[in-house]
């Protein structure tokens, strides 16, 4: 295999990615079991509905009771120590046998649990007393002990808490791209309501990382990102009444993808379709991941896959040699659904965004599982396209149509097909 044999993309000029990365997969997502939102047609509420330029009126219905409460985040979990600034103290808190042990200065004392009420605008809690004077969290915030690790759970309404989502989520952008914060809070906020209640086990409802929403508290709010929680406040997105999944990644490269990605069963709201502006470029190709490549010579790419093989499902771990990597299949969207890796052991197979895990390297997977891969004198090449998973919201998109002048509601009819925009009022 001396011949450069890739199918290359063609390279676009890209400035900086500000969007942060997808959900982590696959393991996190399918032990989940998100809430299932019954409406209560008895109790909608008759208000004008709000209207948007190019979109049917949002529906105003009362919140139903079981989500007419605080968001539970667990913003740290399995922590050694935290530190803590609140009602005018400064403190550190350990686990030890289930127990905390709160040091304040000189002074130590032991509790099972600590709720800490909001007093001032917000409240810090810190994993090292250098991040501390950085963290605001709104809301209460519950500390637990569980054997020698401490988790810390936010309890937060919804509005408040997608304050401290939508900056690292999406940026904090400019006035010209408000469009896109609100769409970026509209699907926060779905993603919110839809997991009430789906991680019961561990005391909260969301994590606070890629495993579900990126949120650092209030530090960097704005008062636009402010104004695009608060202007479309309460405002979610169903499907045949139940709250959709609202699934969102960075950089789409052009493209969306399906639940086939992760070998699951597809919904109608989440279907593979182009996305591509008039002249045929990728909304998204302000993204510096729009086009990249990867190299890997022949010895890392055996060390690679047999460090990577539990995570990528690898059936051979003993060899020696890669002979050949070839796609046997794509996606609807072009992305890979299965990879055959030939080895001097024998062959297997891995298959949708687990492929992105076979070249993981310092902690790093593949940007997308839309590349394609060749061979030549110094090794493996990889040429691919986007950032994230593929599917749903593709936020770099999201920017740019913001950009041009689409409102919300058509930017989210766009990545959600047949979706349903309803406002919740207590």
């Amino acid at each position: 295999m001396n011949s450069l044999r890739i199918l290359a993309f063609a390279l676009i000029s890209s400035v900086a990615l500000y969007a942060a990365d997808d959900f982590d997969l696959p393991g996190e997502i399918d032990s989940v079991q998100p809430m299932e939102f019954v409406p209560i047609e008895a109790e909608t509420v008759t208000t004008t509905p709000t209207t948007t330029s190019n979109a049917s009126s949002i529906v105003a219905k009362k919140i139903p009771s079981n989500l007419n409460r605080p968001v539970r985040v667990g913003v740290y979990t399995n922590e050694k120590e935290l530190f803590v600034k609140h009602n005018g103290e400064e403190y550190s808190i350990k686990a030890l046998n289930g127990k905390l042990k709160v040091l304040k200065g000189w002074f130590a004392k032991t509790e099972n649990s600590l709720t800490l009420k909001q007093v001032d605008r917000c409240t810090s809690v810190a994993p090292d007393s250098k991040s501390l004077k950085y963290s605001c969290f709104p809301g209460d915030f519950k500390i637990t002990a569980n054997g020698n690790t401490l988790t810390a759970i936010n309890i937060v309404p919804v509005e408040e808490y997608l304050r401290g989502v939508i900056p690292y989520e999406i940026g904090k952008l400019d006035s010209s791209r408000f469009s896109a914060l609100e769409a970026q809070a509209i699907a926060a906020r779905t993603y919110a309501y839809k997991h009430f209640g789906s991680r019961e086990s561990l005391g909260f409802d969301i994590f606070a990382d890629t495993k579900d929403q990126v949120y650092k508290g209030l530090a960097s709010a704005t008062t636009l990102t402010d104004s695009a929680v608060k202007k479309t406040a309460g405002i979610v997105m169903t499907y045949n009444g139940e709250f959709i999944i609202a699934y969102y990644h960075s950089t789409c490269g052009g493209e969306t993808e399906t639940l086939a990605t992760w070998e699951r069963e597809e919904l109608p709201y989440l279907q593979s379709k182009p996305d591509l502006r008039p002249d045929g470029t990728p909304w998204c190709n302000e993204s510096s991941y729009t086009n990249w490549e990867r190299k890997f010579s022949d010895k890392e790419t055996v060390s690679l896959f047999k460090q990577n093989a539990k995570e990528t499902k690898a059936k051979i771990t003993n060899f020696s040699s890669v002979y050949s990597i070839s796609i046997l299949d794509t996606l609807p969207s072009g992305r890979i659904l299965t990879l055959e890796i030939n080895t001097d052991k024998g062959t297997y197979e891995v298959v949708g965004d687990k492929v992105r895990w076979l070249f993981k390297k310092n902690g790093s997977i593949l940007p997308s599982s839309f590349f394609r891969i060749g061979h030549d004198d110094n090794g493996w090449v990889i040429q691919g396209k986007g950032f994230g998973h593929g599917v749903g919201l593709c936020q770099m998109g999201v920017r740019a149509r913001a950009a041009a002048g689409q409102d919300f509601a058509t930017i989210l009819n766009h990545y959600y097909t047949g979706i349903t925009l309803e406002r919740f009022e207590k």
